[in-house]
């Protein structure tokens, strides 16, 4: 998955066009992320009881992932995730793969 829990991240689309924020949670069956602090919605709630008063409150929503920027943590920039795999040969001469990495795609670094 290109992005991940604590990944900083540009809105690149939508009312909070260019605004920056951190993930907060990734929900993978929808594609989406939710970034507290942005793409706050109203909600009127009814009055429960007096620890539940009830009125207007606002919560944020999840965003596609199609509108969400990484941040590259070296050079600062909006980019697109690049994957980049381990390979190590054995002693016996056989190809085996490691792990999956991030990669920047503007300047090569690690996400």
């Amino acid at each position: 998955m290109k992005f991940k829990k604590g990944d900083e991240v540009l809105i690149t689309a939508g009312k909070d066009k260019g605004k920056k924020g951190k993930i907060e949670r990734i929900y993978a069956s929808s594609s989406t992320a939710l970034i507290p602090g942005l793409n706050l919605f109203k909600r009127h709630l009814k009055k429960k009881d007096e620890k539940n008063p009830g009125g207007i409150i606002e919560f944020p929503r999840a965003l596609s992932f199609g509108k969400l920027a990484l941040i590259c943590s070296k050079c600062g920039k909006p980019t697109r995730a690049g994957f980049k795999i381990d390979k190590k040969v054995s002693d016996k001469g056989r190809l085996s793969f490691g792990q999956k990495k991030r990669i920047c795609r503007k300047c090569g670094g690690l996400l």
